[in-house]
């Protein structure tokens, strides 16, 4: 095992690169090392000359000083110059004994410079240094000593001379192996920069080149091209990678257009799905009835799919039935009999029981012909249901005589389909629903009005016709004139009324026109009333939508209706003032009323009451301030935050 590792290791191709440049690099060092010891042996080399050269004019320096010692006894400087000259010359001795390597200083480590160093060593320290020392023990003159140190002097200049010229030897065989190695070195770098390139070539560039080639072979479409596989490393693993591509493409390549012709039946399915889906949901948000949705929606997928027949049931809750809305291609009888299912009878009440989708094999399930759609040949009934938002609204059958299997896309494609139609059918149900509530709104304000304008008319009338009745019981006829003109002023007015509400009821904007709408209202009322009214408007606002600009136009209505009523006043003006904020302002020059009155009132003052509920529809608050004699102001504030979109 550690082997196989081991093995693996060495053959990936970083491990050789970096294999070779580390053997490079410490063949390198090896002979740079051996240079720079050579260099540094070199120095020491010189430096030792130069100190072992020092000894000889140290020894003549000392021979003289103690010569003129010997000469001139009383001069006072010359012995201590002699005493610093014989330790100078044991500090030479001493530092080639010891060496000093940061110098560098020492002798080449020869046997025969050794040898000789160490006579010269003896030689001084038996013969030369004592000699001197008894010299300069004894002042008087000693000419037969002092002529045997001069020889002895000079026989020790010729020892270092001798010592001198081996070290001189030694230096100039260690220049020739520095000078040596310096060629190798230089023969190795040539060596190691060809045998790098040589290594590159084949380890990388070669490679490299094979795989470009085959690049632009494939390329060419050449999908036979395979490259050796020589080498188990980086690029021998991206060779075989590579013929495994090859093989691949090569082999897509051949079943290319067979998976293109697949693709395209897959696309074209998929688009005629898409067409389908989109088509019924754009049929189904049209404004239609019930069986005209129904029947659009069965005619499509029936078509689709290519059913033999097909029928769409809706479910009411509240009795568990399901009633058949539209079919196609079933027989009169088998209509009939299914016109109405309870929840749980048959196949489909079954599934609309269990909610699940169900696709019927009647081979299988009906072997004895029981049910009156296999009667009829149907081999194939299937039921999706039809829901919106988690409720269960009905179901949809597809009738097939020949058997039919749904694939998975087809099923999640119809069970869409149920959702998209139970989403129509919960619209239509929700429109009606609406229609009903604005019906029944506009039910509630028509009666409000009615109270506050005929329904008190005609209590006043009523009042008045029981007191008409009691003065002819008692015959008193002087309050019988007097009743009867109250009474056709009465009914004038409940006249008037009649009118006015029919004329507001019927009132419509003209093509979304509001001031338009509101001029025509003012300029009726002025033609009605003989009150001066002007309209004032500062527009440049966005256009409200119809429902708001018709709740405006009937606030305004309900205003001067009021002011004809109650105010006796001379002048009306209408401001509208639309920039971001919508503000509406109805005063006149009225009596005015008192403002605590009003509220006690609270809604019984129905005229109010139905301007301000016709405000709360679009989010507007509404105020009216009055002062008795001053007139009265009815605003309406619509701020952009509640503004609806035209």
């Amino acid at each position: 095992m550690v082997r196989e590792v081991m093995r693996s290791s060495w053959e990936k191709l970083s491990t050789k690169i970096v294999g070779a440049l580390l053997c490079f690099l410490t063949l390198a060092l090896l002979a740079i090392g051996m240079t720079l010891f050579l260099s540094w042996q070199l120095e020491g080399s010189s430096a030792a000359i130069n100190e072992t050269g020092s000894l000889r004019m140290q020894s003549y320096r000392l021979t003289m000083l103690v010569t003129r010692l010997d000469a001139e006894p009383f001069e006072a400087s010359l012995r201590p110059a002699s005493e610093r000259q014989v330790q100078l010359i044991d500090a030479t001795l001493l530092r080639l004994t010891r060496g000093d390597p940061q110098r560098p200083l020492f002798l080449p480590p020869g046997s025969e410079i050794q040898h000789e160093f160490g006579r010269i060593r003896q030689v001084w320290q038996r013969t030369l240094r004592p000699g001197v020392v008894s010299l300069l023990e004894v002042p008087e003159r000693q000419p037969a000593r002092l002529l045997a140190l001069q020889r002895n002097a000079e026989d020790f200049v010729a020892q270092v001379d001798g010592l001198v010229r081996l070290i001189e030897r030694d230096s100039e065989q260690r220049t020739f192996w520095l000078r040596g190695s310096q060629l190798v070195l230089l023969g190795m770098a040539i060596c190691g920069t060809v045998s790098m390139i040589y290594l590159m070539f084949m380890l990388i560039i070669e490679p490299v080149t094979r795989l470009r080639e085959g690049m632009e072979r494939m390329t060419d479409k050449d999908f036979s091209v395979r490259l050796p596989v020589e080498s188990e490393d980086e690029f021998g693993q991206l060779a075989d990678g590579f013929n495994q591509m090859a093989d691949h493409l090569q082999a897509l390549y051949g079943s290319l257009e067979d998976r293109v012709s697949i693709k395209t039946a897959e696309l074209e399915d998929q688009n005629r799905e898409l067409a389908l889906l989109y088509g019924i949901a754009a049929f189904l948000q049209r404004p239609l009835p019930l069986e005209a949705l129904c029947e659009g929606f069965l005619q499509r997928i029936r078509e689709y799919f290519v059913a033999d027949g097909g029928s769409v049931r809706v479910l009411d809750a509240v009795r568990g039935n399901l009633h058949m809305v539209v079919h196609h291609g079933l027989s009169v009888e088998l209509v009939e009999a299914e016109h109405c299912l309870k929840v749980g009878d048959c196949l489909c009440g079954e599934a609309v029981e269990k909610k699940i989708t169900m696709v019927h094999d009647m081979r299988t399930v009906d072997r004895d012909y029981k049910l009156q759609c296999h009667r009829e040949g149907f081999a194939t009934v299937s039921v999706f249901h039809i829901h919106a938002h988690e409720q269960h609204m009905g179901f949809f059958n597809l009738h097939f005589r020949e058997p039919k299997v749904f694939s998975k896309r087809e099923e999640s494609l119809l069970e869409t389909l149920g959702q998209v139609l139970g989403i129509a059918l919960e619209n239509l149900r929700l429109a009606a629903r609406e229609r009903e509530m604005a019906i029944s709104e506009e039910r509630n304000l028509v009666a409000q009005g009615l109270h506050d304008s005929i329904a008190q008319s005609l209590n006043y009338l009523n009042l008045q016709v029981q007191m008409l009745d009691d003065s002819v019981k008692h015959a008193r006829f002087e309050e019988v004139a007097g009743i009867v003109p109250a009474l056709r002023l009465g009914v004038q007015e409940s006249y008037e009324d009649v009118r006015e509400l029919l004329l507001n009821f019927r009132s419509r904007l003209m093509e979304d026109d509001l001031i338009g709408s509101l001029q025509i209202t003012i300029d009726k009322f002025r033609r009605q009333t003989g009150i001066a009214a002007e309209l004032v408007a500062d527009v440049d606002g966005a256009p409200f939508p119809r429902e708001q600009q018709l709740q405006l136009l009937f606030i305004v209505q309900e205003a001067l209706s009021n002011i004809r009523k109650h105010a006796l006043a001379s002048r009306v003006e209408v401001r509208l003032q639309d920039s971001q904020d919508f503000k509406l302002t109805i005063h006149d020059n009225g009596i005015g009323f008192d403002a605590d009155t009003l509220l006690q009132k609270g809604e019984s003052h129905v005229g109010i009451h139905i301007m301000r509920e016709r405000a709360q529809r679009i989010d507007a608050s509404f105020a009216v301030s009055s002062v008795p004699g001053r007139g009265t102001t009815v605003e309406l504030h619509l701020r952009h935050e509640q503004r609806r979109a035209a």
